[in-house]
């Protein structure tokens, strides 16, 4: 018989929060950092000993699973997503938040089956938040139901984004073009940090719209999943279907709201995962 996907997320949920607990201690301690592609990416020792943590764990509970880790890949390790189950992880999404005591961070977990994402756990250990979902089953955070806003106007809405890690100048430019145009269409722009913690504000009602370039698979896998099952539309910045390698995407509580902010986006192309 195959495992439930209420299974699966219960046991996320409980890794996710030992996770959070290394976290959480390492938060009010001083942070020793190393850079990755920029001065701006950053990685913290903890990140690495939370990542390594979270796959023990879920190696003991599911040996013949696959895993995509972000430190593991940032150590040469190549993204190989396959059909087979494969749990993504973010052992610190919004590590430069952690780093700078800012407690929009979290520890995200996700997992795919035939490159479906099926259940998506992100926890904020400072903030004590639970986001957690599996396809199907509705979003929760601590709980308790999610859902979107029901605002279907760009004009009214709450756009969050992020600057992201290049400091590339012609991408900055682009970038900004598109803060621009998007802060003259709406309510105004917000930026939190984190990829994850930006689509589980939108899933819960905190912000209509959400889109980012650069950002990698785990970043918003667990994430995403949160985000549709509480009634929202994930997609391609151009308004196609989500590529999760892109290292590119758009959210919105709607797709009316998805159709107002993709014409305003002039994309920007990075390699792929």
């Amino acid at each position: 018989m195959d495992t439930p996907l209420s299974d699966y997320l219960y046991t996320a949920r409980q890794v996710a929060l030992k996770a959070g607990e290394v976290v959480k201690e390492a938060f009010y301690k001083e942070k020793e950092q190393k850079t990755k592609e920029s001065y701006a990416d950053i990685v913290t020792e903890t990140d690495q000993a939370v990542e390594k943590l979270i796959i023990s764990l879920l190696k003991e509970k599911y040996p013949t699973h696959q895993f995509i880790g972000e430190e593991s890949t940032a150590e040469g390790k190549t993204v190989n997503w396959t059909d087979a189950p494969t749990w993504i992880i973010d052992p610190i999404d919004g590590t430069s938040n952690f780093v700078h005591s800012i407690p929009q961070t979290c520890v995200c977990i996700g997992l795919s089956i035939s490159k479906q994402i099926v259940v998506g756990v992100v926890h904020l250990p400072i903030t004590g938040q639970t986001y957690s979902a599996y396809k199907g089953g509705g979003a929760c955070c601590n709980d308790q139901r999610i859902t979107v806003s029901k605002v279907k106007e760009l004009k009214k809405s709450v756009v969050i984004t992020e600057a992201g890690n290049s400091r590339d100048p012609q991408i900055l430019a682009t970038k900004i073009s598109n803060f621009h145009r998007v802060i003259e269409a709406s309510h105004g722009v917000r930026m939190i940090g984190s990829a994850a913690v930006d689509l589980c504000m939108v899933a819960s009602g905190s912000g209509e719209a959400y889109f980012e370039y650069g950002i990698h698979i785990w970043d918003f896998a667990a994430a995403g999943i949160i985000l549709t099952e509480a009634g929202g539309v994930l997609l391609d910045p151009s308004g196609g279907d989500v590529d999760f390698l892109s290292r590119r995407v758009m959210a919105a509580c709607n797709q009316d709201v998805a159709n107002q902010l993709s014409p305003l986006l002039n994309h920007v192309e990075f390699k792929r995962d």
